[in-house]
Parts: structure tokens; sequence; C-alpha cells
């Protein structure tokens, strides 16, 4: 399997994105593409996630959460990035990332440096048009969960994300509405919609390099 060095960070801005190529393969097959003037015509909501990348044991990781309960939350229990919406006193979206990591799973802000955005993406459900970014931690992670929030945070090691499949696992789930979606069954934690699409981008990033 292919290992990454102390050049990853840099190797990671460099490398090409895949955009709509990468979203589309993890896409749900009911869901629609819309230009971005489209998006814009439904006044969305603005907001970020991070991927954010650490070394542990000599291997590099990043944590994925599974989101607390929530009957107002049509993204609630599933497994997700962090992140969240952009606020007024927020700088840019990558200062709401780094924000909202810090506030959902505890990392200490000084200490998570952005890499670079990735390929924004609109969430036609909750009306999100959502900026990913690539950050590293420069301090081993304590995780501290906001309870509201997230009930666990999962560590994947990005190893794991280079041999995500062109043609991914198809599975009817409730959260989908019953529907089958495609995704990411990773030791029995089921990544699907927008976090599974952007992960297919970091995962096509991880191949170009």
């Amino acid at each position: 399997m292919k290992s990454f060095g102390k050049d990853l960070l840099n190797k990671i801005k460099q490398a090409k994105l895949s955009g709509e190529f990468a979203h589309g393969i993890f896409s749900p097959p009911s869901r629609p593409v819309f230009t971005y003037e489209q998006v814009l015509e439904k006044n969305p909501k603005f907001a970020a996630v991070n991927i954010v990348i650490y070394l542990k044991n000599d291997e590099w990781y990043f944590p994925l959460i599974q989101r607390t309960e929530n009957k107002r939350d049509r993204h609630s229990g599933q497994i997700s990035l962090p992140g969240g919406k952009r606020e007024e006193l927020d700088r840019d979206f990558a200062d709401t990332a780094i924000r909202e990591t810090s506030e959902e799973i505890g990392l200490e802000k000084p200490y998570v440096r952005i890499i670079r955005e990735m390929s924004p993406i609109y969430i036609p459900p909750s009306n999100f048009y959502v900026y990913p970014f690539i950050s590293y931690s420069k301090r081993n992670p304590e995780f501290i969960l906001q309870e509201s929030e997230a009930v666990e945070v999962i560590e994947f090691p990005i190893t794991s994300f280079l041999n995500l499949p062109d043609t991914p696992e198809m599975m009817s789930l409730e959260s989908a509405g019953g529907k089958e979606v495609p995704v990411i069954n990773f030791n029995g934690y089921i990544i699907w919609g927008a976090t599974a699409m952007i992960l297919s981008e970091f995962s096509q990033l991880l191949k170009k390099m």
C-alpha cells in the first residue's frame, strides 16, 4: 500500500482537484445538478467543513464525527466532517472551517493550519453551499466533543481512502429516505451524501500524488 512521508502537505497543496468528476462518483442517483448561478438563485446558506490531517504513530489520519441525533437537523446521526455554518464574525470560509473544528471536536485553533481549499459542493435537502478545506494539526489532537453536535470521533487513516472504487457500493438507507445510494463502508461506518462526495475528491487527490 502507498505510504506518505513528511512531504505530504506540500504534495496535497500542489495536487490537482477533480471537482465534479470526483463528486459524481458518490453522488446519489436522484441528486440534481445545479450551476453556480442556479445555486445562488436559491439563496443558500453558506458553510465550511474541514479534513484535518495529523500524524499518529507515524501514520497520517483525519477525523470524522457521528452527529448527534436531532429531529431539526436533516443530517442528524450521520457520519460527517467537522464543520458548520459561516458566522458574521468569520473572516472567510477558512476561518469558519477552523472555528467549527475547534468548537465541535476541541482542536486548538492556533495549531490548525489550512493547506488548501477543495471544490465547493451544494447540498439540496438543506440548501447549504459548502466549502471544504484540507488542514493540518501541528499537535496530535486530544478530542473534546461538543455533545450537542457530535457523539463520536472516528479516526481514519488516509491510506484507507486510496482505494475508493470508481463504482461504489450501493446501499438502501433510512436516512436517504429508503433510497439506494452510493456509500463508503469503513469498518461498519456508513458514509454517504455530501461527505462521501467530498472524500471522493480527497481520494482522487491522494491518488494523483
